[in-house]
């Protein structure tokens, strides 16, 4: 796995290089900028790069425009997106646009090697990662007639992980669960939400984060 990792705070960015080394990973390149982070990944052709959401000169969403140009102009480039703090709505901007290939998780997250290895490897074979945490805000909000409440214990298990990203086997993998059960599960949780998307498809994942927006 060949990697760019791109954040303005040297010693954040030197601790994710590090982390990655130690495990392996080739990281072909560092920077601190957008405009570097896209010179780069065009002179590299890396497999993903780790982009901090807040970088120069605003520090607003710098490095979320560069994520979208880079899936947009080098579509092989998977691009997993950091944020120091919990902004949903930059998380479902950036799915939107780009439903496979992308990630959005909290910086505290990727100090823990093994999460941060998981992710990388996710989205360089195509997958969508969201943040647990995002999937936790957007099933906590409050409604009135609260459409989850239609669901099983086991559905609210399996529909949190998909909205995470996870694919039916990973799913099966962490239930223990066979996976035609799951696939069993994912239809009749659509069914129940009226979430009209295909179980076998990444976009999913957008369809069930926006059915909670509404």
């Amino acid at each position: 796995m060949r990697v760019i990792v791109a954040d303005d705070a040297m010693l954040t960015r030197e601790g994710i290089v590090h982390l990655l080394v130690d495990a392996g990973v080739d990281v072909v390149a560092q920077v601190d900028n957008a405009e570097g982070l896209l010179r780069e990944v065009a002179r590299c052709s890396p497999d993903v790069a780790v982009v901090d959401i807040k970088m120069p000169p605003t520090h607003t969403d710098e490095g979320l425009v560069a994520a979208e140009r880079i899936r947009h102009e080098h579509p092989d480039v998977a691009v997993l997106v950091l944020s120091q703090y919990l902004e949903p709505s930059y998380a479902m901007r950036l799915l939107e646009t780009h439903a496979e290939k992308v990630g959005y998780l909290l910086k505290e997250r990727v100090f823990a090697a093994a999460v941060l290895i998981d992710a990388l490897r996710r989205v360089c074979e195509g997958e969508t990662v969201v943040d647990p945490t995002i999937v936790s805000r957007l099933f906590g909000r409050h409604r009135d007639d609260d459409p989850l409440a239609r669901l099983s214990r086991r559905e609210h298990e399996v529909l949190a992980l998909v909205a995470e990203g996870r694919s039916n086997r990973a799913i099966a993998d962490r239930l223990h669960v066979a996976d035609r059960t799951v696939e069993a599960h994912v239809t009749q949780i659509f069914l129940k939400l009226g979430v009209d998307t295909s179980p076998a498809s990444h976009r999913r994942v957008l369809a069930v984060l926006s059915f909670f927006r509404r």
